[in-house]
């Protein structure tokens, strides 16, 4: 069974999230502010958070970020509010691995954290041999990648797309084939979405991201990867 931490201060909002995914067959555990959430997510590693990004004592952001800083790969939803577009793209940057904004439906919800959990390997079926990626050494089966003898910090949905991009490796891919095959059909992102993953992607792949060398843009299609 699942499990899933939902960090959420309004009580109707955390009540409700939490009878829907238990009614799933989910394991579901609650935080009522920022603080007492990463506290949880480090003592009870859970399989998914749900992560508000406004918060008492300790935001969303923050939680997010020392999650990533103690090489949590725990995957992250975070629930945004309209309007706070400047606080999605620094969600993603600081490592979610994908927002939803309120008020969503909770079918899609539930869909959108369905479709994360599947893509989740099993050790058993992902090598264990690292790659060289422009200027990372990726391990997809540990979710670890660094340059040189440093780490490098990635967040779950990241290593998807790379894992992707290297088993095709010379094809061009356009980005319905992304949104399809690593956030799934049943998630609800935007072409904006993969192109936002893109740019976070260039920064640590290539020695110039204006200038990319491995990951090709290929205008009115998608992208290409290039060792």
């Amino acid at each position: 069974m699942p499990s899933i931490l939902i960090i959420e201060d309004e009580p109707d909002m955390a009540a409700g999230l939490k009878d829907n995914f238990e009614f799933e067959g989910y394991d579901v555990i609650i935080a009522h502010d920022g603080e007492n959430g990463l506290a949880m997510a480090l003592s009870h590693t859970p399989d998914f958070i749900l992560l508000d990004i406004m918060l008492p004592k300790k935001s969303g952001l923050d939680v997010c970020r020392e999650l990533r800083m103690r090489k949590s790969k725990i995957p992250i939803i975070m629930l945004t509010a309209k309007g706070q577009e400047i606080d999605k793209v620094l969600g993603l940057e600081l490592g979610a691995d994908d927002y939803i904004t309120k008020p969503f439906s909770v079918r899609e919800l539930l869909a959108r954290v369905k479709a994360v959990l599947r893509r989740v390997p099993d050790s058993d079926e992902t090598t264990s041999e690292s790659v060289t990626m422009g200027r990372l050494t990726l391990n997809f089966q540990y979710y670890e990648a660094t340059e040189g003898e440093e780490p490098v910090e990635m967040t779950h949905r990241e290593f998807e797309l790379l894992k992707y991009f290297y088993e095709h490796s010379g094809k061009t891919i356009s980005r319905d084939e992304l949104l399809n095959q690593v956030w799934g059909y049943e998630s609800y992102p935007t072409s904006r979405t993969v192109d936002n993953h893109i740019l976070n992607l260039r920064k640590k792949l290539e020695v110039n991201p204006a200038h990319p060398r491995h990951l090709l843009t290929v205008h009115g299609v998608g992208y290409k990867y290039i060792n």
